[in-house]
């Protein structure tokens, strides 16, 4: 009943205290979806176009770029197809132009980083203004109900496990978020029978309703209790999987050891969650937020397609076709935009000192220290692990 009432009440009281706007974004998500397809696409276009005008009025890289290419923002409003006369922005563009891609509107410290993991490309620093924040985290409720997940529906979240004694107030903040969420975290490592029989112990007594995490780490747990012939069965009932590429494999393994459903979500931290599968989706596509992004399509070297954004939410630091690194297919249906056959961000596993860790977890590690770029593991034949590091100009 406590753990109740704190989602039911805590959500808003802390929404308050903070002065966020989440809950009323989340509704107007929520009405713009019931909109027709060819309705909202009007819509979103005539947004397109004045994030575009703000992004060539208010920010110094865009103000310029617009004036190369005679590039006019009104003209997106009614076709779209406008937008091609710019060039695509990768994160090199981003790493290089710098402050240059904020916007003089917005006073530089209110302005929140989010830092890129490096899975497709080095990492980078994405300034959000408190709306943006505001923004995706809408989204993230949104998404959450598309699975079933209520208020009162505990949430189970598979973290890192990290090496450092965090200070209390962090350890505070993070159990009152825990609370107002309905969410707990399970702290993980490696993939070896005793770190993964810890998870499960945990996860049995805790049956949550939702559990949101890497797919790798879901597959590792399932092949682990098949071996030791555990029925897992009903412990939760939806897995929502991230960070990774969910392929069929997985999918298939997860759903059948637990006997959950299974969706899978695309997001990263440029714009956060921009596409959700929703429950009985027959061909597993992604619906697209398009209350968030403007979505296109490349060519890309390998015969698929990138997939490449613009912001719709974002003033701060507005990203103007954005290539995301990740490869995909774009379809239009009578609901709107969907995404599906991703391709990419396919994690591994390393040994070291006789333990096997996910390279998503090496991953975490190396952004927790910070000022490196990008990262190569080599497992050589004789055991020898070799780390490649590249270390960024503050590094």
């Amino acid at each position: 009943m406590i753990r109740h009432l704190a989602a039911w009440i805590g959500y808003p009281l802390a929404e308050w205290y903070q002065g966020r706007t989440i809950r009323a974004k989340a509704a107007e998500l929520r009405r713009e979806w019931k909109i027709p397809f060819a309705e909202r696409l009007l819509l979103r276009q005539r947004q397109l176009a004045a994030a575009l005008a703000r992004a060539g009025a208010n920010v110094p890289y865009y103000r310029d770029l617009f004036r190369q290419h005679r590039f006019d923002p009104a003209r997106v409003a009614d076709d779209p197809r406008w937008l091609a006369d710019l060039p695509y922005l990768t994160k090199d563009i981003v790493r290089e132009q710098g402050s240059r891609l904020l916007s003089t509107a917005h006073p530089i410290a209110e302005l929140q980083p989010r830092q890129t993991g490096g899975s497709t490309g080095p990492s980078t620093i994405i300034f959000y203004s408190p709306d943006a924040l505001d923004w995706t985290a809408a989204v993230n409720l949104v998404a959450l109900e598309w699975a079933g997940k209520r208020p009162q529906c505990r949430e189970v979240h598979l973290a890192s496990r990290f090496p450092e004694e965090f200070a209390w107030r962090d350890r505070v903040k993070e159990h009152l978020k825990g609370a107002v969420l309905n969410r707990v975290n399970i702290f993980t490592d490696s993939f070896d029978p005793r770190s993964l029989e810890q998870v499960w112990r945990r996860l049995s007594r805790l049956r949550p309703h939702l559990i949101q995490g890497h797919p790798s780490t879901l597959y590792a747990l399932a092949v682990h209790l098949g071996e030791c012939q555990l029925d897992a069965r009903g412990a939760f009932q939806v897995f929502e999987s991230t960070g990774e590429v969910l392929d069929a494999k997985k999918r298939r393994k997860i759903s059948e050891t637990f006997g959950c459903d299974v969706v899978d979500r695309f997001g990263n931290a440029e714009f956060g969650i921009v596409a959700y599968e929703r429950l009985g989706t027959p061909d597993h596509s992604l619906a697209l937020f398009d209350g968030i992004v403007w979505p296109e399509t490349r060519s890309h070297e390998s015969g698929q397609h990138e997939l490449v954004f613009t912001a719709l939410r974002n003033d701060a630091m507005p990203l103007v076709r954005y290539r995301t690194g990740d490869l995909g297919e774009l379809w239009t249906t009578a609901s709107g935009f969907s995404i599906r056959n991703i391709a990419g961000r396919v994690h591994d596993l390393v040994r070291i000192a006789g333990r096997h860790y996910p390279t998503h977890y090496l991953q975490d590690l190396l952004d927790r220290i910070g000022g490196i770029d990008e990262f190569q593991v080599e497992q050589r034949p004789d055991g020898t692990l070799v780390l490649w590091l590249v270390v960024g100009d503050s590094g």
